[in-house]
């Protein structure tokens, strides 16, 4: 099941998505999870593929994009 949350990162809203099970995919590219400007009205369908074991989380990859900078 996909999933879409509102979450809030350096004082932004932005919409998250993901599904519990599988990769969602959107224009053809698969992600875990996607963070997007709030509204933005992109839409995503949930994959037959499994996600692996651990996923990491967005505030994760955050760090890694940022180098931790948050």
């Amino acid at each position: 099941m996909i999933y879409t949350e509102t979450i809030t990162i350096n004082g932004k809203q932005f919409d998250h998505t993901y599904s519990d099970t599988y990769f969602i995919e959107r224009d053809g590219v698969r992600y875990s999870d996607a963070v997007d400007p709030l509204n933005s009205g992109r839409w995503y369908t949930e994959t037959d593929i499994p996600l692996p074991e651990r996923e990491l989380t967005a505030e994760e990859v955050l760090d890694i994009i940022t180098g931790g900078a948050t």
